[in-house]
Parts: C-alpha cells; sequence; structure tokens
C-alpha cells in the first residue's frame, strides 16, 4: 500500500510539472511586445530593410491581429509591400484593409496606395526595364490606375491623398490617350480605314483635353477622305482649323 502512494504521488507530481509547462510554451507573449515588434518594423521600414519590416510586421499581424497596433501594422505592410516592389502582396494587403475596416479613418490610404501601386508599375520599375515608348506599351495597368485614383477622388474628395492623385490621374489621361492614338495610327499603316476612324474619334470623345487630340482628328479626317466620307471628313477638318489651326496645315 505505501509502495502504492508513493507510485500515485509521483505520477501527479509529473503531470502537474507537465501541465506548467505546456501553459508555459502557449502562453501569449506580454502586451507590450506588440509595441515593440511594431517600433522594430517602423525602424527597419526608416532604415530601407523592407524585407526585415516584412517579416515583423507579418510577425505581428499574426499574433495580435487584433491589437492596439493591428490597423497600424497592416497600413506598414503594404507600404513596406510596395517597397520591396512586391505589387500582388501590396495590393492584396490594401484590399484586405479596404474590406475589413471600410470606415476606419485611413482607409483612404489604402485606396491611395492601390492606385500609386499601379502607377509605379506603369511608369516606375518597367519603364527602367524597357525602352519601348509607353504609348506602345499596353494599357491596361495604366487604367486601373486610373480607376484606382478616380475612386478615391469619388469616396474621399476631402482625403490629404486627392491632390497627388488628381495629378497622376493627368498623366494618366495623356497616357491612356497616347495610347488609344497608337492603336489608330497602327490601323491606318494596316489600311483598316474605318477601326482607325473609330479609335480616333474615342480618343476626341474620351479624352477631349489631352494632347492626343488634334493629331486624331487628323486620323479622322484622313480615314474619312479615303472612305469617302465626305460630311464626317469635313467635321473633323472643321473641328481641327477652330481648335488646333497649327495643324489644319498638315490636311
Amino acid at each position: 500500500m505505501k509502495n502504492f502512494r508513493v507510485f500515485i504521488t509521483i505520477t501527479l507530481s509529473f503531470f502537474l510539472f507537465a501541465c506548467a509547462s505546456t501553459q508555459e510554451e502557449v502562453e501569449v507573449p506580454l502586451a507590450d511586445d506588440a509595441f515593440k515588434l511594431y517600433e522594430r518594423s517602423q525602424a527597419s521600414i526608416k532604415a530601407g530593410n523592407y524585407q526585415t519590416a516584412i517579416r515583423t510586421l507579418e510577425q505581428l499581424d499574426s499574433l495580435y491581429p487584433f491589437g492596439p497596433y493591428s490597423h497600424q501594422a497592416q497600413l506598414s505592410l503594404i507600404y513596406a509591400y510596395y517597397k520591396s516592389r512586391n505589387s500582388a502582396s501590396a495590393i492584396a494587403a490594401a484590399e484586405r484593409f479596404i474590406r475589413q475596416n471600410p470606415n476606419h479613418e485611413n482607409v483612404d490610404y489604402a485606396y491611395y496606395m492601390k492606385g500609386l501601386i499601379n502607377f509605379t508599375s506603369e511608369v516606375g520599375f518597367f519603364k527602367e526595364l524597357l525602352s519601348a515608348d509607353l504609348s506602345q506599351r499596353d494599357a491596361s495597368t495604366a487604367r486601373q490606375a486610373f480607376s484606382d485614383f478616380a475612386e478615391l477622388l469619388r469616396k474621399y474628395p476631402s482625403s490629404k491623398y486627392a491632390k497627388d492623385a488628381q495629378q497622376r490621374m493627368i498623366f494618366l489621361r495623356n497616357r491612356l490617350a497616347r495610347y488609344e492614338l497608337h492603336v489608330a495610327q497602327y490601323y491606318m499603316k494596316r489600311n483598316a480605314y474605318i477601326a482607325a476612324a473609330n479609335r480616333a474619334q474615342y480618343v476626341v470623345e474620351n479624352y477631349p483635353k489631352t494632347d492626343s487630340v488634334p493629331d486624331a482628328l487628323l486620323v479622322m479626317a484622313t480615314a474619312y477622305d479615303i472612305l469617302e466620307l465626305k460630311d464626317l471628313s469635313d467635321k473633323a477638318k472643321n473641328l481641327l482649323k477652330l481648335n488646333y489651326p497649327e495643324y489644319a496645315k498638315r490636311l
């Protein structure tokens, strides 16, 4: 009987020790650890160590998804991804923040970053690698950036990012107009005059204040002349003479 009691005592002691060890292993870190992680991530961003910042912010977001630094961490993560040129992750992080925090006071930043990420992909990194004129490249990223900035201005017209977004949209409008003009001129070279005239008309109607409009009117006038559509040709020529007299000499 005495041996049995000793056995029970040893077994209980082992069990209690095991439970204590398990609790120690799964114990959630103290709240101030979140602050330390956040501070470390900001120091990494400031130093330009974006990969280190990303790892720290992802850890913070994983450990404290609802903590006091969760929103700041998610917004910083968008920026860190962007600076590390990981556009897909940056956009995904921005969309996640918008979806989860539609009424957050800084949600306009997430909308702005979506536009900036696509804008940079359009004219930044890839422009460094490709020597081709922007007007000759696919414009889908430019359209997306324009749409992103337009959404920001529609939802948050008083945002502190609105002015910058507007300036970038001016650039993008000209970029998109030049692309459409390039396509119209390509059709002209291929003797596809109806397609050329339609594409040029699209420029005139959708990008009326861009520098591509006079050349688009020239394409329309020339294409309609070849197609023997005198009324349409005269209309294009009159618009050109009225608004861009210096271009009329090229008719």
